[in-house]
């Protein structure tokens, strides 16, 4: 406190307040960084499940494809080597989608370093004007 060994009440208002306005300056600013941090990896986790989409719908296709040359040839390995691609593929995609996925939860968009700051703030303004 700025007042001296005697600081009035409404010295101590004052400094309540501007140590208030300072607080919610810097939450507010915690949740803005730790908002923006958030919806990017929301993004993040849509451009790999559009990834995803892309790697099915060509594993899809490979596939397919494969499973015609096998009918089509019954035992020689072209057929083999196009399933085994088409295999790789849909691994990849399901390997993207998992990813993608996780990274879109919705807890994962929660501001939990805000959360948390305010908490400590709250208890430590509670204890400064009870003690």
């Amino acid at each position: 406190m700025s007042n001296g060994p005697n600081p009035s009440i409404q010295g101590l208002i004052g400094d309540a307040l501007r140590e208030t306005n300072e607080l919610a300056r810097k939450e507010i600013a915690l949740f803005r960084n730790e908002m923006t941090s958030n919806v990017r990896s929301l993004f993040v986790g849509l451009g790999l499940l559009v990834g995803a989409a892309v790697f099915g719908v060509v594993a899809l296709f490979v596939l397919v494809d494969a499973l015609v040359k096998w009918l089509a040839t019954v035992v020689h390995s072209e057929a083999l080597a196009a399933l085994i691609v088409g295999g790789v593929l849909l691994v990849v995609a399901v390997i993207l989608a998992l990813v993608g996925r996780n990274a879109m939860s919705l807890s994962a968009l929660a501001p939990v370093r805000t959360s948390r700051q305010v908490r400590q703030d709250a208890r430590a303004l509670s204890e400064r004007v009870s003690g």
